[in-house]
């Protein structure tokens, strides 16, 4: 390099390898999109043979810089490809405002992908989440149970909420679910006797104190699940069942013949 060239700052090199980006044709520009970085990279979206291919093949890239993404961001023609811009968005490097702004373009299958990717930032699975929820209303109902056997638990807390027998079966299931989110569905109006013993059939639900308490307060639950359940009860607990102003009368005197056995027994 002369003199002149150290002079004017002019960098030889790079001016080579932007003019080499810029022209390489598409198996070339695979091998550049690997190897290069920085000014090189943004010149490549440049060139008129990069296809979706190329872009998906850059954003399994780590480490790309902020100007990548806006310029991916910026182009109408990039973004025209919806694996493009899930690929952008699920990108660990992926700039905030982007990510958000492009999230509800996506399916709601792959909004639940993006809720399960490891490393996703708690904002964008919030969004995500609030994206579902407020799309499930519109959803068939094969699409529904999928997402009450693989949604997260704010998604499948509002399927459970839906009541339908189809959906909390599915719902009962999801690993994801919150004993909290069970309670309230038994206590609400939403549940109805098939519902109530469905959680009461549930190996999972069935041998928990607090679900147990909430299925002999509702005035819903089959007498069978009272002939189950009271006899593992304290006295006391009895008795404050007793008070219960929403049981009905039934239901109330099979809890009167649980405490008489106990006073028997004792």
């Amino acid at each position: 390099m002369d003199q002149t060239t150290k002079a004017t700052g002019f960098d030889y090199d790079l001016s080579q390898q932007l003019q080499r980006v810029l022209s390489a044709d598409k198996e070339e520009l695979f091998q550049l999109l690997q190897n290069q970085s920085g000014e090189v990279l943004l010149t490549a979206l440049r060139n008129p043979v990069l296809d979706e291919n190329h872009l998906l093949a850059l954003l399994k890239r780590r480490g790309l810089t902020e100007d990548i993404f806006s310029a991916l961001y910026a182009s109408k023609r990039y973004l025209e490809s919806y694996k493009v811009t899930f690929a952008l968005v699920c990108h660990s490097d992926a700039p905030a405002h982007i990510a958000q702004t492009l999230l509800p373009r996506f399916y709601i299958l792959d909004l639940v992908k993006v809720c399960a990717m490891p490393g996703v930032s708690p904002d964008l699975r919030v969004l995500a989440e609030r994206c579902i929820v407020q799309r499930l209303p519109t959803q068939p109902l094969g699409t529904k149970l999928t997402l009450a056997r693989r949604g997260t638990a704010a998604v499948v807390e509002a399927l459970l909420r839906e009541g339908l027998p189809l959906l909390v079966e599915a719902s009962l299931g999801n690993p994801y679910l919150k004993e909290g989110s069970v309670h309230q569905f038994i206590a609400s109006y939403q549940s109805t006797a098939e519902t109530i013993s469905m959680v009461a059939r549930s190996s999972r639900w069935k041998g928990r104190p607090n679900i147990r308490l909430a299925i002999l307060k509702n005035p819903r639950t089959p007498g069978i699940w009272f002939t189950l359940f009271l006899p593992g009860l304290s006295s006391q607990v009895l008795r404050e069942l007793l008070s219960v102003q929403r049981l009905t009368p039934s239901q109330k005197e099979l809890v009167r013949q649980a405490l008489n056995k106990h006073r028997t027994a004792s």
